[in-house]
């Protein structure tokens, strides 16, 4: 790692435990409270959970003026950037991730805790504390270039959002994109960010050979919900929107209801389906929501700043799906959950996708068309 961009405007930690303010109302300190977390999507810093000692934020001595948190971006010189999955749930064998870290911000990313292998918060830091991989696209292309390799399907967005709005900038995955045309290698990507429309016309050449496929996340049609619990997202209607765009380019599309949670988003799922049925997207899945280590503090808190009507429902309908517990790590149970209640949810599912013409069938990326890159000072292929 190297090249880390100092920051103009304070830190995480050193905002969370100044400028003591004798006198200030409640209303004053919440006021600093959202300028400080102006579209983020924690509200507190949790300690990693390897870390010796714990950070405890002096929340009640926020100043009133208390800058935004700026977010951070820092270069990190990885060594590979292929990932090999075995998880027997998950539909692909190796991934990709350009980034660590989101600054989409979405409270219930599972994600988060990952951050704790860099010694950071899963909170605020996995937000504002962002590491980039800018010479993924090359190291990609050497790994494909390795004697013997076979083309499986890469999957990208399956950790962080590989689309999320620093993209803009360092276009890191926008060359991954470019290897794989260039190789006619497959790929199947996630994202909750309109921005991927920026590359229809690498995507429409994959699409020609059968070489990739694109699920937009629409967790809510309500945009409230949406600015509340994904901060940085992209609305619910431009994702949508996309999803039409792209499918008029030729691109294969599904859609992720994801996550569902109870008493909250719950009750769209039908309308979200439905809404993009209009799209000519075809496939469509959905995760129920997941509460790893650190996740659970964070989405409890968050509930109960935004929805303290509803917390305790919220978390309880959560536990009977869980087996009593707020997460369930078990292959399978983690995605769908367990119990009468989890049921109805797949039930209502698989019915709305059935009626809104969704899954009939699936699309397969094909392998056949690789052709290995040369490596760098390497011999050219004989024709």
């Amino acid at each position: 790692m190297a090249d880390f961009q100092a920051p103009q405007e304070r830190s995480v930690t050193t905002i969370l435990s100044s400028a003591v303010t004798p006198g200030q109302s409640r209303g004053q300190r919440d006021h600093a409270r959202a300028l400080i977390r102006g579209g983020r999507g924690a509200t507190f810093q949790p300690t990693a959970k390897y870390e010796k000692y714990q950070r405890v934020s002096e929340l009640e001595a926020l100043a009133e003026d208390a800058p935004s948190l700026r977010t951070n971006v820092t270069v990190e010189r990885a060594k590979s950037i292929l990932t090999e999955n075995d998880s027997p749930d998950l539909s692909f064998d190796q991934s990709v991730n350009p980034y660590r870290g989101c600054e989409h911000g979405c409270v219930y990313c599972f994600a988060r805790p990952s951050h704790a292998n860099m010694g950071l918060s899963p909170g605020l830091d996995f937000e504002t504390q962002l590491f980039a991989k800018p010479e993924a696209a090359k190291l990609l292309e050497r790994e494909l270039a390795r004697p013997g390799y076979e083309a499986k399907t890469i999957a990208i967005g399956t950790n962080t959002d590989p689309y999320q709005p620093i993209e803009r900038k360092y276009l890191i995955t926008r060359q991954i994109l470019e290897v794989c045309d260039r190789t006619s290698h497959p790929i199947a990507i996630v994202t909750k960010s309109a921005l991927v429309t920026r590359d229809i016309d690498i995507l429409a050449s994959l699409a020609e050979r059968g070489l990739v496929k694109v699920a937009l996340s629409v967790t809510t049609l309500d945009p409230m919900l949406a600015r509340a619990m994904e901060p940085r997202t992209s609305q619910p209607e431009k994702r949508i929107q996309a999803l039409e765009l792209l499918e008029a380019a030729g691109i294969p599309t599904s859609v992720l209801v994801a996550p569902i949670i109870p008493a909250l988003n719950e009750h769209e799922i039908e309308a979200i389906l439905g809404r993009v049925s209009l799209t000519g997207s075809k496939e469509a899945g959905y995760v129920l929501l997941r509460l790893p280590w650190e996740v659970k503090d964070l989405f409890e808190q968050w509930l109960e700043k935004h929805y303290p009507d509803r917390a305790k429902k919220v978390m309880s309908i959560m536990k009977s799906m869980r087996g009593g517990s707020a997460y369930d790590s078990e292959f399978f149970r983690r995605q769908t959950g367990t119990g009468p209640h989890a049921w109805t949810v797949g039930r209502r599912f698989e019915i709305a996708a059935r009626k809104f013409g969704f899954n009939d069938k699936k699309t397969v990326l094909r392998t056949d068309l690789f052709e290995a890159p040369v490596p760098e000072g390497g011999q050219m292929r004989l024709i």
